[in-house]
């Protein structure tokens, strides 16, 4: 198996995943951060990757609300048990929406593209894995 963390989903990922719409579902979010963030605009070059992504989690919280999705678990990872990888991820956030077109309408509106200025400051890559929501 092949793991790969990125930022930004290829054009067919994103063809492919908004163009089924299956319902309600959560994200898995498996984060890596950078040691120091990495600001366009240089600013506050001292601050961790992480810290930088947690301004992010803060104001996401208000877009998630905005398009009827809300934040779920999120939290350090600390082992694995089962399985090897190479380098573990940092942290663990689950996002539930009520289909894809709430996510899509949340990554298209200016607010939410006004805070991924944080997220892309603060993260060194991630998976999202799609699992249908089975509690809605």
């Amino acid at each position: 198996m092949n793991v790969v963390n990125a930022l930004m989903p290829t054009t067919q990922q994103m063809i492919d995943f908004f163009g089924a719409d299956e319902g309600p579902f959560v994200m898995i979010n498996l984060l890596k951060f950078k040691e120091k963030a990495e600001y366009p605009d240089g600013r506050d070059p001292d601050l961790s990757g992480f810290d930088a992504y947690r301004r992010y989690g803060v104001a996401v919280r208000a877009q998630l609300e905005r398009v009827g999705a809300r934040a779920g678990h999120a939290g350090p990872v600390t082992g694995l048990l089962l399985g090897e990888v190479g380098e573990l991820w940092d942290m663990v956030a689950l996002a539930h929406y009520p289909s894809v077109a709430s996510m899509r309408a949340m990554v298209e509106h200016p607010d939410y593209q006004a805070i991924a200025v944080h997220r892309f400051a603060g993260l060194a890559g991630q998976l999202n894995i799609k699992t249908l929501d089975a509690s809605a």
